[in-house]
């Protein structure tokens, strides 16, 4: 694989020192990453903070034109960018339901498309014998954006593309296990943008402080788990930045007993493993009805024992590992709980020898709430399968959760499952599906899981503030 540098100015820049970054299917080195210093924190802020004075003036089509052109040009470059992305995440190139890394770059050029499109036109709140006021957008200035490993180039996306939409500059810093995809888009990106307007800089966690706490930042935009949250939220206090968060979920999936077990299970899987279960929003609780409890761990168990787990660039391979070594950890923790409090494999449940962090598909049924499993994000491909008697029951369970980015119900009775769908507290409510986002509907959590949303007009006007200006007649 090529050579990187960080991207500052415009300009690729060397730095003294860099770190591995390796193929979690097969723990070999994929390349090598810069590892920048404080030193590189400061310049890409301050060649950001210059290149704001500019580009917060351009027209509005000139920066819609300009997203359009990074887009085409991820398009073009696609087929590269999907295997950067599983050489360093792990996931397939097509994947089970066809949820790999060629979508994942797909999501980026659709994102992009969509974000472009995007306004914020001025308000006009009064106006008459006395005054026109007006309500006019502003961009920010220099906004952070720290991105996870789980999807690596399609977060970098949704962070950097609405900031400079809206007239913000950018430097931003990716997971030291998945830097790759997002150099390479920020350099592609370089050759669109004007100097100074999209920087990177990677390196260990010791980078994050140093750029949520610098006095130049006027935003951060983090996604991530929900601690590493709480110490962005401490850090960024001490000029009062903007702050989008969009933090762990625990997300349960409810499933009523009228439903027809063989037409959801599938789609509960796959909402379920997406990625191996290392999505924010995935379902990561499942309660069944009694009734139906045993027919659906049947049903998902003959999914999971035809699904493929292996190196995401063979042919075929419908889930790749976890990604890194101290998440696949918490996994084991976690399925050794479970098994302690006895709940039942009914698939999976042994990691796998040999190189890589892999997991099997694993489905655990007969535990509850006191299981680590239910109570926390397992963030991996593991699935606990809770069984329940009485809907409002279910409900005060689900909720009784710090989490709540997202949530669903399974009904053939749709009005019942929409009623049942405003008592779930949670930023998003899914009917018959889940973990389904799009670039027109905003997306963000409650509780724990964080605050601030992305997508659509209201993603786009947390990039802003509002400015009134009162005109008289």
């Amino acid at each position: 694989m090529s050579d990187f540098g960080l991207i500052i100015n415009g300009e690729r820049v060397a730095t003294a020192e860099s770190f591995d970054v390796i193929n979690p299917a097969t723990e070999e080195l994929v390349a090598k990453c810069p590892k920048a210093n404080a030193a590189h924190v400061d310049l890409a802020v301050a060649a950001a903070r210059q290149a704001f004075t500019t580009w917060s003036q351009v027209s509005d089509e000139e920066r819609k034109a300009a997203i359009h052109r990074i887009g085409d040009i991820l398009e073009e470059h696609g087929a590269e960018l999907a295997g950067m992305v599983t050489e360093e995440q792990g996931k397939p190139l097509v994947g089970f339901a066809g949820l790999g890394a060629q979508f994942e770059v797909g999501g980026a050029v659709a994102w992009c498309r969509a974000t472009a499109e995007l306004e914020l036109p001025v308000k006009i709140v009064q106006d008459d014998e006395t005054h026109r006021i007006e309500l006019h957008r502003k961009p920010l200035g220099v906004v952070c954006s720290i991105t996870p490993w789980n999807w690596p180039l399609l977060i970098a996306i949704w962070h950097v593309i609405p900031a400079i939409r809206s007239g913000n500059t950018v430097v931003i810093k990716p997971s030291p296990y998945t830097p790759l995809s997002t150099l390479r888009f920020v350099e592609l990106a370089n050759q669109v943008l004007p100097a100074g307007v999209l920087n990177i800089v990677t390196g260990a966690d010791d980078l994050g402080p140093l750029l949520t706490a610098h006095k130049d930042i006027d935003k951060i935009v983090f996604t991530g788990s929900t601690a590493t949250g709480k110490k962005v939220m401490q850090s960024a206090s001490g000029n009062l930045k903007r702050l989008t968060l969009e933090l762990g979920g625990n997300d349960a999936g409810i499933v009523l007993p009228d439903v027809d077990v063989d037409a959801v299970a599938p789609v509960i899987f796959a909402t379920a493993f997406i990625n191996s279960g290392q999505t924010c929003a995935a379902l990561k609780r499942l309660y069944v009805h009694e009734d139906i409890y045993e027919a659906m761990c049947a049903a998902l168990k003959g999914i999971a024992d035809n699904a493929s787990v292996g190196n995401g660039m063979d042919e075929g391979i419908d889930f790749g590992p976890v990604q890194n070594r101290p998440q696949l950890n918490i996994v084991l923790a976690l399925a050794q709980d479970a098994e302690n409090k006895g709940g039942r494999f009914l698939t999976g449940g042994v990691a796998a020898k040999g190189p890589g962090y892999f997991y099997p598909l694993t489905l655990v049924a007969d535990v509850s709430e006191g299981c680590r499993l239910v109570d926390e994000e397992p963030f991996g491909p593991i699935l606990p399968i809770i069984k329940y008697s009485d809907v409002d029951e279910v409900i005060r369970r689900a909720n009784d959760n710090p989490s709540g980015l997202g949530g669903s119900i399974w009904s053939s009775d749709i009005a019942r499952a929409a009623q049942l769908a405003n008592r779930l507290e949670c930023g998003s409510v899914w009917i018959n599906n889940h973990a389904a986002v799009q670039p027109n509907v905003p997306f963000g959590g409650v509780k724990q899981s964080g605050f601030g949303v992305e997508f659509a007009a209201e993603g786009l006007a947390e990039y802003t503030s509002i400015q009134s200006v009162f005109i008289p007649k």
